[in-house]
């Protein structure tokens, strides 16, 4: 008897690595293609380094400062995210910021994104293991919204600094401004465009 060929599945490891995901071609390109961006920026500082000295060991200082940053904070949003994906279940989320949550779910997103701490790049992997969960894309956009623009610790510092009355306006006027452009993002996108980014999150997260 003839036996069939077993299909492949991309992205797993019956393909031994060959999915659309993994980077194909020699080992040069295949770097040079998941890390083009850090290399460029590499080439340069480098070109700064020489050409202009003072300016590129500035650049150079602020590259360390950064990346100590990151790995101060980085760990601490690993450990939430692991919190996240095994406590909180599906059904939950999606009771609570998922299609049938309403204002619920506008209310959580402020909540979570206003309470956290840290830079931005640090919210993109809690709203992926928010879309993962089953939060709608609106809600999730208002979270990075919140987190980039609400958050209470820089509401305390505008407050001590500039006075809670400049505080309070700037919050009256950024509320409504971040749920409209959440809302028109999400409408903006595709139902493949949105799948798109649910798939990649589910895929990170």
């Amino acid at each position: 008897m003839n036996e069939q060929p077993s299909k492949m599945v991309p992205g797993t490891k019956t393909d031994m690595g060959t999915g659309p995901q993994a980077p194909k071609g020699p080992w040069p390109a295949r770097i040079w293609k998941r890390y083009k961006v850090f290399l460029i920026l590499l080439v340069v500082n480098l070109l700064l380094l020489l050409v202009a000295p003072e300016i590129g060991v500035k650049s150079f200082d602020l590259t360390y400062q950064n990346i100590l940053e990151m790995v101060s904070i980085l760990p601490a949003i690993f450990i939430l995210l692991g919190l996240l994906d095994v406590y909180v279940k599906r059904e939950t989320m999606i009771r609570l910021m998922g299609e049938k949550a309403g204002l619920i779910g506008v209310v959580l997103a402020f909540v979570l994104g206003s309470a956290a701490a840290g830079p931005l790049y640090a919210a993109f992997p809690v709203a992926a293991v928010l879309l993962k969960k089953g939060s709608t894309f609106t809600n999730m956009l208002i979270f990075l919204g919140a987190w980039s623009t609400t958050k209470i610790p820089m509401m305390l510092f505008e407050a001590s600094n500039m006075g809670l009355p400049f505080a309070l306006t700037r919050l009256a006027l950024n509320i409504p401004g971040i749920i409209l452009i959440a809302y028109f993002t999400n409408k903006s996108l595709s139902e493949a465009e949105r799948e798109s980014v649910r798939r990649q999150a589910e895929s990170m997260a």
